[in-house]
C-alpha cells in the first residue's frame, strides 16, 4: 500500500468512526411554547446543554401557545410519536396527570436513571403544584412566574402620589387609580391581563379563600367550584361598577391588553411577573411593582399567591437511554448558576431554594427589586388547602366560561352574583364531564 492509499485509508476510517460516534447520539425532543426572547433562552439552553457532553442532543421545537403545545403533544401521543418532553402550562396539570401511561413521573426517571434528585431543594410553593400529596414530583418546574401589580412611577407623579408608595390594598388601587384617570389617564385608571386568573384564582389563594373543594382540585377530580360567594361577588361588583367610568377597564382575556401597560395608557396594570422583560424593553417610563392588593377586611389576608407559568412533562413510552438523557437535562437545569442566569435574563422565578438565596446574597434584589416581589408573594405564608393552587380538569374550557361571566357582567347583561352563580354552575357540569372522562 502506498503511503498516499494508507492515509486516504486511514482518513475513510476516521470519517467512519466519526459517523458511528455521530449515531450513536441519542435525540431528546423537547416541545414547548415560547416565543421572542423566552424562545432564544431555550435554545440557548439546548445549546449549551449539547455542548456539555456528546451522548445526547436535545432538540427544541416551538409548537405554539399553551393550548396549542398541550393539544399537539396529545394527539401526537395517540399517534406514537410524542416528543420526550413537553412544555405544559400550569392549568394542563390535571389533564397531563389523568393522561395515564402517557406521562414518566419525574421523581420515578430522576431514580431509575442514578441522577441525585431532592425535591426538598426546590421552592416548595412551585414545585407543590407539580406534586403529588406525598411531595412526589410528577414534572419539572421550569418557567414560573406570579401575578404582581406594575405602575407607572411617573404618572404617580403627575398625579401626586408617592411613586415609591405603591397602594397595597384594593381600596387604596381604587382611590389611586381615579386621579391617575383624572390626571392624564382618562381611558383607563388601572387593569389586569389575565382576567380570571387575577381575579379568581390568584384573588382566591390571595385571601385564603377557597375557589372550590378538595383544596381546589388537589384531592381528587370529584372536586366542586364555589367562587361565587361574598369576597368574590364583592370584587366583581367593585370592577362593573369602576368599569363605568374607566376608572377600570377590563383588558381582555390573556395578556395581549399588557401593550396598554408599557404604551402609558394604563398607570396601573395587574398581570404576571414575566412581564419583566416586556416592561424592560418597551416602557419610556420610570417603573416599579408590588405585592397584589388585598382586602383589609379579610382576615389574615394576604396569604400567598400560587404560581403561573409551565413545567416540563415526560412523555412515556420512551427507552431507558432516552430517559437518562432527559434526567441529565433536569440535573443540567438545576445548577445553581444557570438558574440564577435564567431568573435574570428571563424574569422567570429561579427554582430552586440555591438559586434564589445566591440572587438575593448578590445583591441583585437592591438593584433590580421587581423581580423580588413574585417570590415574596409565594413565600409571604406557608401554603394552605385554598392557596397551594389549582387541579382541576378541562381548565383551559374552564377558564373561558368564568371570562364569558365576568364579561357579561362588565357589560351590564348580568349582575355580579349571577355571573359568579353561572360560572361556578357551568363550571361544574365540566368538572362532572372530566371526571366520568378520567374514571373510566
Amino acid at each position: 500500500m502506498t503511503s498516499t492509499a494508507k492515509l486516504r485509508w486511514l482518513v475513510a476510517g476516521a470519517m467512519m468512526i466519526a459517523a458511528g460516534q455521530a449515531s450513536a447520539q441519542t435525540e431528546i425532543q423537547w416541545w414547548h411554547a415560547m416565543t421572542g426572547a423566552n424562545n432564544n433562552v431555550i435554545v440557548k439552553l439546548a445549546d449549551d446543554f449539547n455542548a456539555s457532553q456528546k451522548d445526547y442532543k436535545v432538540v427544541p421545537s416551538y409548537r405554539g401557545g399553551y393550548a396549542d403545545t398541550l393539544n399537539a403533544g396529545i394527539a401526537a401521543f395517540r399517534a406514537g410519536q410524542a416528543p420526550h418532553i413537553m412544555q405544559v402550562f400550569e392549568v394542563g396539570t390535571a389533564t397531563m396527570m389523568a393522561a395515564t401511561g402517557a406521562v414518566k413521573p419525574v421523581h420515578v426517571m430522576m431514580k431509575e436513571a442514578g441522577e441525585a434528585f431532592d425535591p426538598k431543594n426546590y421552592l416548595p410553593a412551585i414545585t407543590g403544584y407539580y406534586s403529588t400529596t406525598k411531595g412526589e414530583m410528577l414534572s419539572f418546574p421550569f418557567n414560573s412566574s406570579s401575578t404582581v401589580m406594575w405602575y407607572n412611577k411617573d404618572s404617580f407623579k403627575k398625579a401626586g402620589l408617592d411613586p415609591n408608595k405603591p397602594p397595597k390594598t384594593w381600596p387604596e388601587v381604587f382611590e389611586a387609580a381615579k386621579k391617575l384617570k383624572a390626571n392624564g389617564h382618562p381611558n383607563c385608571g388601572f387593569g389586569n391581563a389575565w382576567v380570571t386568573w387575577v381575579n379568581v384564582e390568584q384573588l382566591s389563594a390571595w385571601h385564603n379563600t377557597p375557589l372550590a373543594t378538595k383544596a381546589n382540585g388537589m384531592g381528587g377530580f370529584d372536586t366542586v367550584l364555589n367562587f361565587n360567594g361574598p369576597l368574590h361577588v364583592k370584587h366583581l361588583q367593585n370592577l362593573v361598577d369602576l368599569q363605568k367610568d374607566k376608572t377600570y377597564d377590563y383588558s381582555g382575556r390573556t395578556n395581549t391588553g399588557e401593550g396598554r401597560f408599557t404604551s402609558g395608557e394604563c398607570p396601573i396594570f395587574l398581570t404576571s411577573s414575566a412581564f419583566f422583560g416586556n416592561v424592560k424593553a418597551n416602557a419610556k417610563f420610570d417603573f416599579g411593582n408590588a405585592p397584589m392588593p388585598y382586602y383589609p377586611d379579610v382576615a389574615g389576608a394576604p396569604q400567598n399567591s400560587i404560581i403561573g407559568g409551565a413545567s416540563l412533562w415526560v412523555r412515556g413510552g420512551k427507552s431507558a437511554t432516552e430517559y437518562k438523557g432527559v434526567a441529565k437535562f433536569f440535573t443540567f437545569l438545576s445548577d445553581t448558576d444557570r438558574q440564577v442566569g435564567l431568573h435574570k435574563a428571563s424574569g422567570y422565578l429561579p427554582i430552586t431554594k440555591a438559586a434564589y438565596e445566591k440572587t438575593k446574597a448578590s445583591g441583585y434584589y437592591n438593584e433590580f427589586p421587581y423581580l423580588e416581589t413574585p417570590l415574596l408573594e409565594l413565600t409571604n405564608k406557608e401554603p394552605t388547602d385554598n392557596s397551594r393552587g389549582l387541579r382541576l380538569g378541562n381548565m383551559v374550557q374552564l377558564r373561558e366560561v368564568w371570562a364569558e361571566e365576568f364579561e357579561a357582567a362588565l357589560s351590564g347583561k348580568k349582575t355580579a352574583q349571577q355571573a359568579l352563580d353561572d360560572a361556578v354552575s357551568r363550571g361544574n357540569a365540566m368538572l362532572r364531564q372530566f371526571e366520568r372522562t378520567v374514571s373510566r
